[in-house]
């Protein structure tokens, strides 16, 4: 995940000040030499990096600050809202035409998950919303950007046009959103820009968006600039931000070229794409949590009737191992659970998480017992006998002591359960439990 040493060199810095009861100007000047360090790791521009600390250190050394009953906790506060700050402080959202179609322009060099971030964006438009885009295919110079664009196209249900029609065609059709995925180099250069700028003066766009590469580092602000002197740009979508990236250009970008970061790639998938929001990254680079986007992937990802209908089977111990394979399903589309854990509010501090790797394989491995099984013994696991645990993890692939060990754990679950119906049940009756 993109900023995970930087994550880990704040928060640790953070920690050795959020609990002082009195912070002086030695205390902020140590810490600032930290955050410094921290920040240029992560391959943050030296301009960006000066300035914001020297923006930091001028707060937190303020009156109000060192002054306050809880002074760390005000630095920290200091430090969050100037991380913000510095990422375009709130999200900047998608432009809308006063009169349709909103025409979008996606620029931006070969590699750098130009074609992909279209559809995935176009996908978004319609699934959350709930706008009918048109995509475009106009790089003319690599045959596979628009055979991959048609093939994104089928995937969504959605059809492809060449630039010069594609804004009549969009009107006559009454599309919301016109897509263009421009042609791409390896390097910016004179035939490139040349082209775009035609482009630009032909479909007037609305929104011109570049597509960069995270893992690229200062290259990807590099080339954010020089897109933005030739086009002016409107947005910047991050593609990788998911991958193992220090996550520089996230932080560099806005204050280098005031062009806002609008949408960030976080996976292969074609729903892998999140729009920006600022305070949340900041929230989530400090180890505050995300919960706003925690409850957004939940709501996209995890169906309302079937959660009601898991709550009742909870409450009447009649959870079953199809029940569990269901959740186990529709938590994973939620993305990596190591980046879901750490949405939650205060889950860094918890004994362990710093050095929590959750293993997908052992998920699959999970699945696979349970796919072994058959529909009585999903329902029924207290019947399970020597031979059946030993189909089962003939049919999976796994150790007889695998499946004894999921066998455990599921029993222990259900037992918690029970628990914890009986307590809600001794509440309602007004018995009070002595830690309650």
């Amino acid at each position: 995940m993109a900023f995970e040493g930087l994550a880990d060199r704040l928060q640790s810095t953070m920690q050795k000040i959020r609990g002082k009861g009195k912070v002086n100007e030695a205390d902020v000047k140590e810490m600032m030499r930290e955050v410094r360090l921290a920040l240029l790791e992560a391959d943050v521009n030296f301009k960006v990096v000066k300035d914001f600390v020297k923006r930091v250190s001028e707060r937190s050394v303020g009156q109000e600050v060192l002054k306050s009953l809880t002074p760390g906790q005000q630095v920290i506060k200091v430090v969050k809202e100037e991380l913000t700050e510095l990422m375009g402080g709130e999200q900047s959202k998608i432009a809308v035409a006063s009169k349709p179609p909103t025409v979008i322009m996606m620029v931006g060099l070969q590699g750098a998950g130009k074609t992909t971030t279209t559809g995935k964006l176009a996908n978004l438009l319609r699934k959350k919303y709930n706008r009918k885009p048109l995509l475009v295919a106009a790089d003319i110079y690599r045959p596979a950007a628009i055979k991959q664009l048609e093939t994104l196209g089928k995937q969504l249900s959605m059809p492809v046009e060449i630039a010069k029609q594609a804004i009549e065609k969009a009107k006559e059709e009454h599309h919301d959103y016109v897509l263009i995925d421009t042609a791409g180099r390896l390097h910016v250069d004179e035939n490139l820009m040349g082209e775009l700028k035609d482009i630009k003066e032909l479909t007037k766009p609305d929104e011109i968006f570049l597509v960069v590469d995270a893992m690229t580092g200062q290259d990807a602000v590099n080339v954010a600039q020089s897109f933005n002197e030739q086009l002016g740009l409107t947005g910047v979508v991050l593609t990788k931000l998911d991958g193992d990236t220090r996550g520089g250009a996230a932080l560099s970008i806005r204050s280098v070229t005031d062009t806002p970061i609008k949408f960030v790639g976080m996976g292969e998938k074609l729903d892998a794409l999140e729009a920006f929001h600022p305070e949340r990254m900041a929230s989530r680079i400090l180890g505050m949590g995300d919960v706003l986007t925690l409850i957004e992937k939940a709501q996209a990802n995890v169906d309302e009737e079937k959660a009601k209908e898991l709550e009742k089977k909870m409450r009447t111990a009649t959870f079953t191992f199809d029940d569990f394979l269901d959740q186990l399903g529709q938590v994973r589309n939620m993305g990596p659970l190591d980046d879901i854990l750490k949405m939650i509010p205060g889950a860094n501090k918890m004994k362990g998480m710093d050095n929590l790797q959750i293993d997908e394989k052992q998920i699959g491995h999970v699945e696979a017992i349970i796919r072994s099984m058959t529909t009585h013994e999903k329902e029924h696991p207290e019947t399970m006998n020597a031979s059946r645990k030993k189909r089962i993890a003939k049919g999976s692939g796994r150790s007889i002591q695998e499946v004894n060990r999921l066998l455990k754990q599921f029993e222990e679950m259900k037992k918690m359960m029970k628990q914890v119906t009986n307590m809600q049940k001794g509440k309602k009756k007004g018995f009070k439990f002595p830690f309650m």
